[in-house]
């Protein structure tokens, strides 16, 4: 109200000059102190009559920093309605955002991005239509100070039932605790599924047996603002659901060099293979197929395997029908380049599970094709008999290789 006095007090003094112009008055014409005082009263009395009732709140405060980028900007009115909400970045780019139905409040439609200084500027109007008007300007979370989690499987995907839950966080968590509180795994099957830590940066989830069949499961984020380290925190919300397939899981024998699929309780299929040699045997235990390609190349010196000239002892462009079992190289693949006969005789491979196929994967009447056609991402390909030590729980998506006591032992819930 400063302001209105200062116009009211000029007003005053060239009011009063102009009376002396225009009729002479002398003294007796001004007004004693008492009664401009009591004429300020009335003005600002007027005033605060006409003074609109909405009462607009805008979430950051002004000035705040390291403001989170999901649900941190929001604005929020009582005894109006909002009629307009902008929020700009200081370059003066718009964000897309939605006055709710009842005009109580507003939201982005999405994440803000990070390091970036936004402008909220909100106009309401009371029962009346009387405008009231709020500004503030905010700073989101910079890179340094946050932390994400990358994830599978996505929203809507169709898996099967060795997929687990996996997180990678691109920091290094110190408050296992509170991230993992602020994350929860369900099923609409009912099952307890718990998570574990693989080091600092990686966390799994998955029930004590394979998800039930044709279930659902809700992975719930809720990481904004968690601290998972000192001075770095969580910056997303999220829900994701995605749905369990039917259940198969194939079993490959290395011994009879044959690999038995099961779907839903059921042999459909079994298939000859040829697996890792003698000196380069499969890794044993239940791997989830993690990757699907239909064609790959495969370069023996990225996992290992060089001659004495460092290049690789195979480099293949065009491996028909490849799916990842393991990080480190373990796949189950066409194999067109060797002999018909290998297949159900004889182990053969760097260690990959090797099925017959075309070149160019074009045959769809060939195994490898088959296999692969009926396959999706997080079935379990199980390895038995193979003289080679068991496959690492972290070396792809294969907890499954560790007991359910050991497992909730790597919980920090």
């Amino acid at each position: 109200m400063r302001r209105s006095r200062s116009l009211v007090a000029i007003s005053a003094v060239l009011g009063g000059v102009l009376m002396l112009t225009a009729c002479g008055g002398g003294d007796d014409a001004k007004p004693k102190g008492s009664e401009a005082g009591k004429a300020q009263a009335d003005v600002d009395a007027a005033a605060a009559k006409d003074t609109s009732k909405a009462k607009i709140t805008i979430t950051p405060k002004d000035g705040a920093t390291n403001v989170g980028l999901n649900d941190a900007a929001n604005v929020a009115v009582a005894d109006g309605t909002l009629t307009q909400v902008e929020l700009k970045t200081s370059e003066g780019t718009a964000v897309a955002g939605k006055i709710a139905a009842d005009g109580k409040s507003w939201k982005p439609d999405a994440a803000l991005k990070r390091s970036t200084k936004y402008a909220l500027a909100a106009t309401a109007k009371d029962a009346d239509g009387r405008e009231a008007h709020e500004n503030a300007s905010f700073t989101t979370i910079s890179p340094e100070n946050s932390f994400v989690g990358s994830f599978i499987p996505d929203e809507g995907q169709t898996v099967g039932v060795g997929m687990p839950v996996s997180i990678t966080f691109n920091k290094p968590i110190q408050d296992k605790k509170a991230v993992q509180a602020a994350i929860s795994v369900t099923s609409s099957s009912g099952q307890e599924v718990v998570g574990h830590w693989f080091g600092a940066q990686r966390l799994d989830f998955r029930p004590e047996q394979y998800w039930q069949a044709n279930s659902t499961v809700t992975m719930k984020l809720a990481l904004e603002g968690v601290q998972g380290a000192p001075g770095v925190q969580g910056v997303q919300n999220k829900t994701v659901n995605f749905k369990i397939g039917r259940s198969q899981v194939s079993t490959v024998d290395t011994k009879t060099k044959k690999m038995t699929v099961t779907r839903d309780g059921a042999v459909i299929k079994t298939i000859p293979i040829s697996a890792g040699s003698p000196e380069n045997p499969t890794y044993n235990g239940q791997m989830v197929i993690s990757e699907k390609f239909k064609e790959t190349r495969m370069d023996g010196s990225t996992v290992g395997f060089k001659d004495s000239e460092g290049k690789g002892e195979y480099d293949i462009k065009d491996v028909p029908h490849a799916m990842r079992l393991s990080q480190s190289g373990t796949f189950i693949h066409g194999n067109y380049w060797g002999a018909d006969s290998v297949f159900g005789s004889a182990n053969t491979s760097h260690g990959c599970v090797g099925l017959n196929d075309a070149k160019g994967a074009g045959d769809p009447n060939q195994p490898a094709a088959w296999f692969f056609d009926n396959s999706l991402i997080g079935d379990v390909v199980n390895v038995v008999n193979s003289p080679d030590k068991v496959v690492k729980p972290d070396n792809g998506l294969n907890g499954w290789n560790m007991g359910w006591a050991e497992w909730k032992a790597g919980s920090a819930a």
